[in-house]
């Protein structure tokens, strides 16, 4: 028998920032707090010998008025060259499929190394376009956000969640532009023109 939990007797907790802590509390070696970790987890996309195209993804998080967040923290995850996750069988074991890193503190500019990952199947067996799952947090932001980076040089035409969306002028915001060999750039806008699709997945 599975017991469920009447939600309608609780009530829901405020959100709340997460102010400086979100470092500290993931990332402290990098926040500067030694000695808790040996390393930061998720300190690497990839580690040496994964398989597949390396590439640099580079760009900014900008809040409602044009600002270089620069205390953002990012989390990606993503599939390896062949479009396996981690655990799947055939996975690379070079690709760690999760990766947690900052925007710099002087500039805001992020930075992830990693490899291209190949397309997946979806809901429905679907295939997914090549994409990169995206996690943000930074002050102001009560509840982290969920995006994608896709690649501009894919042919992401039948993407099922590209698809679902409705303006489709923003489709565009979800596409990493290629500005050299192995070298994207993806900004990240919050609020205003330009503004990011989010997704609730």
């Amino acid at each position: 028998m599975i017991m469920v939990q009447k939600l309608h007797i609780l009530d829901e907790t405020p959100s709340q920032t997460a102010g400086p802590f979100v470092h500290i509390g993931c990332i402290p070696t990098f926040a500067g707090v030694d000695g808790v970790f040996r390393e930061d987890l998720g300190a690497r996309a990839i580690e040496s010998g994964a398989k597949g195209e390396k590439i640099t993804i580079r760009g900014h998080v900008f809040d409602g008025t044009g600002w270089e967040m620069r205390d953002a923290m990012l989390e990606s995850w993503q599939a390896d060259a062949h479009g396996n996750y981690p655990g799947q069988n055939g996975a690379d074991p070079k690709v760690n499929g999760f990766c947690r890193f900052a925007a710099d503190a002087e500039t805001g500019e992020f930075t992830l190394e990693t490899v291209k990952p190949g397309s997946v199947v979806g809901p429905g067996a679907a295939m997914q376009a090549p994409h990169i799952a995206l996690w943000i947090v930074a002050r102001g932001i009560n509840t982290g956000l969920q995006t994608r980076i896709y690649f501009s040089d894919e042919d992401n035409t039948d993407d099922p969640v590209l698809g679902r969306i409705e303006q489709r002028q923003r489709v565009d915001t979800l596409i990493s532009k290629k500005v050299g060999e192995g070298e994207y750039r993806f900004d990240i806008r919050l609020q205003g023109v330009g503004e990011t699709v989010f997704l609730d997945m």
